[in-house]
């Protein structure tokens, strides 16, 4: 993410804040650059461990709190990969788009898809404005069906 962006959604979540008389604290905004130097998806964990190793240490209880604000500023998207995890990406980065899980090692792949994305934006919901659309594909990743196979041969 480029200075630009950042600056635009350091403003967004301000915007959030000050509308919802919400303290703007050094942590909420050492989380929120954080999370824009990851790539892509990222969890809990993920994220308490670089804060670490920056050196910047912060309890769960404060990072699943800024997750909260983050999400209802609209500025983060939460997707529940199974019933016990939950990762998470930044907004823009969430746009339509397909997830692959692998049920085996969890890992997740994304893909973009525009004959699909045409499709579902075809689609018509009725007192339903849709905002962008996350689609998950469960299955099983070709590196843990390679080391499957290789299990049975011996």
């Amino acid at each position: 993410m480029d200075i630009k962006q950042y600056k635009e959604l350091e403003a967004s979540f301000i915007e959030y804040l000050t509308q919802k008389k919400l303290r703007k604290t050094e942590e909420r905004f050492t989380i929120l650059k954080q999370i824009c130097v990851f790539p892509g998806h990222f969890d809990i964990l993920i994220l308490h461990e670089e804060l670490a190793k920056n050196n910047y240490h912060v309890s769960k209880a404060t990072l699943y709190n800024t997750l909260d604000v983050l999400l209802d500023a609209g500025l983060l998207v939460r997707h529940q990969i199974n019933s016990q995890s939950f990762q998470y990406e930044l907004r823009h980065q969430a746009d339509n788009h397909i997830h692959l899980v692998c049920n085996k090692c969890g890992s997740i792949r994304e893909i973009k898809n525009q004959a699909l994305k045409a499709d579902i934006a075809q689609v018509k919901t009725n007192r339903f404005m849709k905002e962008y659309f996350s689609l998950y594909i469960y299955g099983i990743c070709s590196k843990c069906r390679y080391n499957k196979k290789k299990g049975n041969r011996k």
